[in-house]
């Protein structure tokens, strides 16, 4: 806490019988900040937090002053802060690695003569299991039982661990498998909107702020909490007391005006909002929503605007606290007590929007009429591609022969062995009501219920081909769905609970039945996913599936009845009611007033506050894993899932210098956004692959590999799977080269997998270099993106932009990424993937210094390429000198 008080704004606050201590920005305001009270709201929770830790090591006056400043430079003048965030949100597949590191980090501090119990979270953090369930089973009753069977079978190493870090370490506490997803049980528990701390005898009062080690973590930004997702190192650094180093951002505010038409759904509407901000261009800014059409919106779908946070872009998609903040936390089941906090402490520090007050000052503005959004979903492989529900099925067709090459027999259809129906081009192989989109919002929850009830009625099924599954983000809302009468109405159609977490939307959906997989693959058909998710991108929801599409939940039904993208739901009929009449989705789709009664009805405080009223105990299945004891983790040699990392092997109490890099060889050439999904390992292992011989090198039968996110605490396999996605394209092997991660060896010319390659370069002593496009590592936080990639070797990334938080992960495992000048790429530069790359200057580098890469061709031309130095600031420098932040923290620590 603040001992400086430059701005002497540090006041007391009554609210009830209890006073807080807090840093007014009103007092701060009068002291010297001017005109801060028209700041965007996201600007002010950063403002309060400078205050707050103003210590002369951190955080200068200069600092908070910049933030003033912001009124006349709007963000361009990239002044750069230290930033605490409250707490820290994990989910396990990248919270395992995390807990995997602070162990490892607790040996390294024994070697190095320290005490391990310094490595410890100093502020709080919450873990929760949720990405580990996967549908195997669906569509019956016991779908839900099956599928937890399974993953306790399948992670029973992987939450023994996990169990003993919240024995081990303190201030961690972990929620067991089957609660919810992370950015649903943040939203409906763990958030607070104002954050408390006992410090010094007095109870200190400030904005809760987060952030999450998955991207989706800006779901609660609907609440008015500042959060945003990182790679699972820079929450490692946040634990452990090191402040997210970070540039004032630019803050797009979005005015939003009106009110949704009858039929609309808030998917529809984020969507449309995802569309227009990436074609703005918001990749490392704030965007804020403001205007009239607040005032109409429910923070459900607020929250689900603020979940696809990444799919547009943006660091996060903020909305301020107002009235509807605080319906939502008592609806939720929050202490009267906090509420009654929020609301006096928002109004003393002018963070409450009340309807008609002035607009704050913003970066740059966009605007939406609510009123002109229409039924839409997203596909077939890009979360900003929407179209308006009547040209889905003719932009399937175009993409069917632009995207995916098929110029013949594009209406053939194909028996499937054993079965009486055939399958062809567009046939809808997954409905999925999956991901933290749309389960955070009764309203399209309900609605999707309530078609299925009114198709069921009329005599409709699902399609057989159709696997079929519903993944509620909490237990609260399949309580409410069951409450209502609604689940056995899914349940008719197939959509049974399959499980609660992310499934579908991270490529958890589990194996389609064999003879629906053969024939796809065997006919070359490009089959369709529809599922309520945030990502559709190719290759990430099923190895059989290339084409899918986001969609509201009551759309995903309906898509599940049709069984084809290749019809217009708009015009033709879904199918045939009990008299041969057909049905049309207009006839089933319910209306808004109907939506809304259930939602009164069936979604209260109550149900809230009772399945919350014990959410870390878990169920039996949870009470029965078994805790090893101790400070340190006894590491076990033949574990294929947990392994004590190398980034710790022989590392000294002072770093070294930067080595330059000489003669480096090029292991990727790759295009425009590829995304982390692209590089880190995900989803099924392939028996052929490095990481899937590796697995059975070790006694792994196929059966049991599991999949690459469950065994993310073993780098053995995590680097084998580095860039090794069936859908990434390695243009060293040519336009027409195969798909899949592989590279070609130099000098050699041996065409191989990745990892062998980097591994025969390793053996060389040849550093490695990697060429991309425009904003390379798109997507999720994954921290094995970074980590898989240093670990092969690569020393630099070189490419025309990049996604925030890929860049900062890269530089957090000791990689540096470099950008080419506006207008070159290495498509113009003529690289073909034979050249030698050497940089220069490494020792003394500046953050965004400007310097040359030296390429060297083939035949003997050399060129010398401009190339700005993507490390942004002081702190991102010194983790580089270190060889990555955890190295930086653990001496740090250590000294």
């Amino acid at each position: 806490m603040s001992q400086i008080d430059s701005f002497k704004c540090r006041k007391t606050l009554s609210v009830g019988d209890k006073e807080y201590v807090y840093y007014s920005l009103t007092e701060a305001e009068k002291n010297g900040l001017e005109g801060i009270s028209k700041l965007p709201f996201s600007m002010k929770v950063l403002l309060e937090n400078l205050l707050r830790f103003e210590d002369n090591r951190s955080v200068f006056k200069k600092d908070i002053e910049n933030v003033a400043k912001w009124l006349v430079d709007r963000g361009s003048a990239g002044a750069e802060i230290a930033y605490r965030p409250a707490r820290v949100l994990m989910q396990d597949f990248t919270g395992v690695p995390a807990v995997v590191d602070l162990a490892a980090m607790r040996d390294a501090m024994v070697n190095l003569g320290g005490d391990p119990e310094k490595i410890n979270p100093l502020v709080p953090v919450d873990l929760v299991i949720d990405h580990s369930v996967i549908v195997d089973e669906f569509g019956n009753p016991q779908a839900f039982k099956r599928n937890v069977d399974l993953e306790y079978e399948r992670n029973g190493e992987r939450y023994r661990f996990l169990k003993w870090g919240q024995q081990a370490f303190k201030n961690f506490r972990v929620v067991p498998p089957g609660t919810g997803i992370c950015h649903q049980v943040n939203l409906e528990y763990l958030a607070q909107a104002v954050w408390t701390k006992e410090e010094d005898g007095v109870t200190v009062a400030y904005p809760d702020t987060c952030v999450g080690t998955d991207s989706h973590t800006t779901m609660v930004n609907g609440l008015g909490v500042l959060g945003w997702g990182v790679g699972g190192i820079e929450a490692e650094a946040s634990m452990l007391g090191q402040p997210v180093s970070m540039l004032l951002p630019e803050v797009i505010g979005f005015r939003l005006t009106g009110k949704v038409k009858e039929g609309v759904t808030a998917t529809d509407l984020v969507l449309t909002v995802v569309q227009m901000l990436r074609k703005k261009g918001v990749v490392g800014k704030f965007v804020e929503f403001f205007g009239p059409g607040l005032e109409s919106m429910t923070l459900a779908d607020r929250a689900t605007i603020g979940n696809m946070g990444p799919e547009y872009g943006a660091t996060c998609g903020f909305f301020p606290i107002d009235r509807e903040t605080i319906n939502y936390m008592h609806m939720s089941g929050r202490d009267e007590e906090r509420l009654a906090l929020v609301e006096a402490y928002s109004k003393a520090q002018g963070m409450w929007r009340e309807p008609g007050s002035a607009d704050p000052v913003f970066t740059d503005t966009l605007e939406l009429d609510l009123g002109t959004v229409v039924p839409s979903m997203a596909g077939p492989k890009r979360p900003e591609g929407r179209i308006a529900l009547e040209g889905i099925a003719a932009g399937f067709h175009e993409s069917l022969q632009k995207e995916y090459k098929k110029t013949t027999q594009l209406d053939a259809r194909y028996p499937v062995e054993g079965e009486d129906y055939d399958l062809g081009h567009g046939d809808v192989a997954i409905a999925a009501i999956t991901s933290c989109t749309n389960t955070s919002n009764p309203s399209v929850l309900i609605a999707a219920g309530l078609l299925a009830r009114n198709a069921a009625a009329k005599g409709l099924k699902s399609k057989p081909w159709v696997k079929t599954s519903l993944a509620p983000g909490s237990q609260v809302v399949a309580a409410y769905l069951e409450n209502a009468g609604l689940q056995v109405e899914l349940d008719k159609l197939g959509f049974n609970l399959v499980g609660f977490g992310c499934t579908t939307c991270i490529g958890n959906s589990g194996p389609l039945p064999a003879p629906i997989s053969k024939t796809i693959n065997d006919k070359g058909l490009i089959a369709a996913a529809v599922l309520s998710g945030n990502r559709n991108f190719e290759g990430r929801v099923s190895p059989d599936v290339q084409a899918n599409y986001l969609a509201s939940p009551p759309l995903v039904v309906a898509y599940a009845l049709a069984g084809s993208v290749t019809k217009d739901l708009t015009t033709e009929p879904l199918g045939e009611d009990q008299n041969g009449n057909p049905v049309f989705l207009k006839d089933i789709w319910p209306s808004s007033h109907e939506i809304q009664e259930f939602i009164t009805k069936n979604v209260t405080r109550k149900l809230f506050a009772s399945k919350y009223a014990d959410v870390f105990k878990g169920d039996q299945n949870w009470q029965d894993v078994k805790v090893p004891a101790g400070q340190t983790y006894a590491w076990d040699d033949n574990s294929t899932y947990v392994q004590n990392p190398p980034y710790f092997v022989g590392m000294g109490k002072t770093p070294g210098t930067v080595n330059d890099i000489k003669g480096a060889r090029i292991l990727g050439l790759f295009g425009d956004k590829i995304t982390t999904d692209h590089i880190s390992p995900a989803g099924s292992i392939k028996a052929a692959s490095p990481a899937g011989k590796y697995l059975t090198d070790h006694g792994v039968a196929p059966l049991d590999f599991n999949q690459y996110g469950t065994r993310r605490g073993n780098h053995e396999v995590m680097m084998r799977g580095t860039f090794a996605n069936i859908r990434i394209r390695n243009h060293m092997l040519g336009e027409n080269g195969r798909e899949g991660g592989y590279t070609i060896h130099y000098p050699s010319k041996e065409e191989m997998p990745i990892y062998d390659a980097a591994m025969q370069y390793r053996s060389e002593n040849v550093p490695l270099v990697i060429f991309a496009g425009i904003e390379y590592g798109n997507g999720s936080s994954r921290d094995w993106a970074a980590k898989g990639t240093n670990l092969l070797g690569v020393r630099a990334v070189i490419s025309q932009s990049f996604e925030r938080i890929h860049r900062s992960n890269l530089v957090g495992m000791g990689i540096v990424p470099f950008v080419l000048e506006e207008g070159t790429s290495w498509q113009s530069l003529g690289l073909k993937g034979d050249e030698t790359v050497s940089i220069e200057g490494l020792a003394t580098i500046q953050p965004r210094q400007k310097t040359h890469a030296t390429v060297t061709f083939a035949d003997g031309t050399v060129k010398q390429v401009p190339l700005i130095c993507r490390i942004d600031t002081i702190d991102e420098l010194e983790y580089l000198k270190n060889g990555g932040i955890l190295q930086y923290v653990l001496r740090d620590l250590a000294a």
